[in-house]
């Protein structure tokens, strides 16, 4: 069985065009007194910059949540490409490298690390980690408190003339559970609140909270409670 392999011409494009960025940052930064191996990182920067912020973008459009902060390193990340292939298209004497060009080039690693960080430790992910926790221990509360046994009825005494002893009194019900909020979650949920009560003068309720912080109706009730 003979199989024939066909190139993909989107692959090929983008092979193609990825190669030529790549040299040309390489280009821009040896011209900007970045030599030897210094040279070759910049490019693997940028590129690397730009698929963290692309991926984080679909992350957080996927999970409904502002994407504001991914798109500004997406867009900080593309400006550096597209300007390094704007520069070195005979526009910019690479002889002759100006010293504001030779500042951005410098400072960009400094940019580049700052956006990666912020890019994957997001704060976001922290009310996300917690919420299906929560949800979960709720409905393992819930699921707790419907399984009660059911108390089957004593039979009757038989007619010796001795009372029969009373039953014992029913238990109460088990308090409903409490959903763990963490410390940052109730700091920031603080802050909104104060903010809330300044702007309209009025305390913040549960669905305000909720959406102002995107957390479920359970984690919101619980930061109202503590809120009081």
């Amino acid at each position: 069985m003979h199989l024939k392999v066909r190139p993909d011409a989107v692959l090929v494009q983008a092979v193609i065009a990825g190669a030529l960025s790549f040299a040309h940052l390489h280009d821009l930064a040896e011209a900007a007194g970045q030599d030897g191996w210094k040279a070759w990182a910049y490019p693997i920067s940028v590129d690397l910059l730009l698929v963290a912020a692309w991926r984080r973008l679909r992350l957080l459009r996927d999970a409904g949540e502002p994407t504001r902060s991914a798109w500004t390193w997406f867009a900080v990340a593309l400006a550096a490409s597209l300007g390094a292939n704007v520069a070195t298209a005979g526009l910019l004497d690479l002889n002759a490298v100006p010293a504001w060009l030779r500042i951005l080039v410098a400072g960009w690693p400094a940019l580049a690390f700052l956006g990666g960080t912020l890019l994957v430790h997001s704060p976001a992910e922290e009310p996300a980690a917690a919420a299906p926790s929560a949800e979960h221990d709720h409905g393992q509360g819930d699921a707790d408190t419907d399984a009660e046994p059911v108390r089957e009825p004593d039979p009757e005494p038989a007619a010796t003339g001795i009372a029969a002893p009373e039953p014992a009194p029913a238990l109460p019900p088990p308090p409903p559970p409490t959903t763990a909020v963490p410390d940052a979650l109730l700091a920031y949920g603080r802050k909104v609140a104060d903010e809330h009560r300044a702007r309209t003068g009025h305390p913040i309720d549960a669905d305000t909270l909720r959406a102002r912080l995107g957390v479920p109706a359970p984690m919101a009730h619980a930061i109202a409670a503590q809120l009081v």
